[in-house]
């Protein structure tokens, strides 16, 4: 049981970019595709980063919702709101200081998020530079 204390003392001092990082690896994990976190935390004080991606189907962007809000809450986070989640286009999930956008894909082209926030900065993982999970047409 001191082991699970311990990782979750560790695990509670992620700061925003570990935090916006790791919510994006257990959705590249779960198959999300096109991953990007943008770093906004010098041009807004909304939050300081942006992890977008894209499902195929709604049942995937649900399925993702799920998993990460499931995942974040046994390291200790829980997301202040979620929303969207029962028509399933666009998920937000507000963790405060990591606000994540799950779209569907034609509904991630439409609002198109990035183009948005030009100037913030993109933080380059080895899961967000993966572009085999691409869907964009």
């Amino acid at each position: 049981m001191e082991v699970l204390s311990k990782k979750y003392d560790i695990i509670k001092q992620m700061d925003s970019k570990q935090k916006a990082l790791k919510t994006a690896k257990l959705l590249y994990d779960k198959k999300a595709q096109d991953i990007t976190i943008l770093e906004l935390k010098d041009l807004t004080i909304i939050t300081d980063y942006f992890v977008i991606c894209s499902a195929e189907s709604t049942t995937q962007v649900k399925a993702l919702t799920e998993y990460l809000e499931e995942s974040m809450g046994i390291e200790g986070y829980k997301p202040y709101s979620v929303e969207g989640f029962s028509y399933a286009h666009w998920v937000l999930m507000d963790y405060g200081d990591v606000i994540v956008h799950i779209f569907l894909e034609e509904t991630r082209r439409f609002y198109d998020l990035e183009r948005l926030w030009l100037d913030a900065p993109r933080i380059q993982t080895e899961f967000t530079l993966d572009k085999s999970h691409v869907v964009y047409r």
